[in-house]
């Protein structure tokens, strides 16, 4: 209410604390009372999408909980491997090996605990030292690697069903992502080698990008640079 309004209020009425009780809003209910039809509502509103910030939408202002200071104990922190427990790892490595083009940085066996452990990544091998020991902590300072874990057994295992790929219910995970230089290239060949996909480039309404699945059904995103930015052009 404005200065004036309420300076009339006041000036009309008998005694300003009526005044007063007659301009006081109406008690609200307590906070535990107030219906719980809001909780469904906000899913479809999450607070970054409410924002009127005029900041980029990748700004703390934007984005509830992200921190606008990294804390510097974290400087040299990075992304290095994304684990995938497979059945049977010839499978696999034919797969990431020979349809992906990654190489085998390094292989782990435990015997007492009947598991290995395989890494691979886009990295020159050439680079990679000769001592075993050495060649492990080479591996483990490459960036974006995946792990494949292989429990001993399960290969030949009548029973074994296989591992959950996170996108069935109860879904979880998701996909990792690959570039190339050509997504349709990339899926004619992909085609060619029998690789089974979840999306192909010009399936649904994301033109330009593609899913395919892994032999134990890990979906992979296959992108290019050429596309990406048109794709998530709306989103961006």
């Amino acid at each position: 209410m404005a200065a004036a309004s309420l300076r009339s209020a006041l000036l009309s009425s008998s005694s300003p604390a009526c005044a007063l009780r007659r301009l006081s809003p109406a008690p609200r209910a307590p906070r535990f009372a107030q219906p719980k039809r809001f909780d469904r509502v906000r899913r479809f509103f999450p607070a970054a999408a409410m924002s009127t910030s005029s900041a980029t939408k990748e700004a703390p202002a934007n984005n509830p909980g992200l921190q606008a200071e990294i804390d510097p104990a974290t400087k040299g922190y990075f992304m290095q491997q994304t684990m995938f427990r497979v059945k049977d790892p010839k499978v696999s490595l034919d797969f990431y090996s020979r349809v992906m083009g990654m190489s085998l940085l390094k292989r782990l066996d435990f015997p007492d605990m009947k598991f290995s452990l395989y890494f691979l990544g886009y990295e020159d091998l050439s680079a990679a030292p000769a001592d075993p020991v050495q060649r492990t902590e080479w591996t483990f300072g490459q960036k974006a690697t995946i792990e494949l874990t292989h429990n001993w057994g399960t290969e030949t295992d009548p029973e074994f069903k296989g591992y959950h790929n996170g996108n069935s219910d109860p879904r979880g995970f998701g996909h990792i992502g690959v570039t190339v230089d050509d997504v349709y290239k990339a899926c004619e060949r992909f085609e060619r080698l029998g690789v089974e996909f979840v999306k192909k480039p010009d399936d649904g309404k994301m033109k330009g990008i593609a899913f395919i699945k892994d032999p134990d059904g890990y979906w992979i995103e296959i992108f290019d640079l050429n596309r990406i930015g048109e794709v998530t052009a709306t989103a961006s």
